[in-house]
């Protein structure tokens, strides 16, 4: 490889010191100095450069091939990712349509499941409030029956203590000592009489008021159970639960 460096030297030597042709840029070197020393050029030069000078033309060729299967696999993949992609979009339109029959789907039965949530709360409200009406009825008929009973029985009391009074009266009028006894005798049995159908009349309507306030507990209770089911219904909470403070109003009663 040394002499290769040389020889090169030397040409270059010969050429430098070469007689120039006039006019030109030419130069007159001797031909068998320049060719022999081509040759020991020639001569010098490891095989291995014209290995290497095959291997890059296999490498031209190898990068040629390898663009060209390059080309090919991204051309391949490309059709895929088109084909993946269009499976893809449709999938997706098939899950989208599917999860909208499915929305639509439970919509419809959420909204049966309602109206019949709300049928049977109507119902029910309108059970508790005949069942109040006929609970109202009952005991404002019996509070009247009861007052009925007490004014009656004061009645009876209060003529009966005046019948005792005035006889008791005329008894003591025929006697003439006794006869301002009598009157006071007479005047207190008549206040007692008083004093007694006030008293009747008094528990009567204490009586009344107390089952009208009971009855009143019993309405407001209702009226309790049906706005919390009207809620439980706009909050969709689920069936509404009036058995409870119909059963406290019960128990209370």
């Amino acid at each position: 490889m040394y002499r290769v460096f040389e020889a090169l030297d030397e040409l270059v030597a010969i050429v430098e010191e070469a007689r120039g042709v006039p006019m030109t840029a030419g130069c007159v070197v001797p031909r068998g100095d320049v060719l022999e020393l081509l040759d020991d050029v020639r001569d010098a030069i490891p095989g291995e450069l014209d290995d290497a000078q095959d291997v890059l033309d296999h490498r031209d060729k190898l990068v040629g091939d390898a663009r060209a299967s390059a080309e090919k696999t991204v051309s391949v993949a490309t059709t895929e990712a088109d084909s993946m992609v269009e499976n893809a979009r449709e999938d997706a339109d098939r899950i989208l349509s599917d999860a909208k029959a499915q929305a639509d789907r439970m919509v419809t039965e959420a909204r049966a499941h309602a109206d019949q949530l709300i049928g049977d709360a109507e119902a029910e409200a309108e059970r508790a409030v005949d069942e109040g009406r006929r609970e109202y009825e009952s005991v404002t008929g019996r509070a009247r029956s009861e007052a009925d009973r007490m004014i009656e029985s004061g009645k009876a009391s209060y003529e009966r203590s005046v019948a005792d009074g005035t006889a008791e009266q005329e008894r003591l009028v025929s006697q003439t000592e006794v006869v301002q006894a009598a009157h006071a005798e007479s005047a207190r049995v008549i206040d007692s009489a008083h004093a007694e159908s006030d008293r009747l009349r008094s528990d009567c309507d204490v009586y009344v008021d107390t089952k009208l306030a009971e009855f009143e507990d019993f309405l407001s209770g209702t009226i309790r159970s049906v706005g919390r089911g009207r809620q439980q219904l706009r909050t969709g909470s689920g069936v509404p639960d009036y058995a409870p403070d119909y059963e406290d109003d019960r128990r209370r009663r």
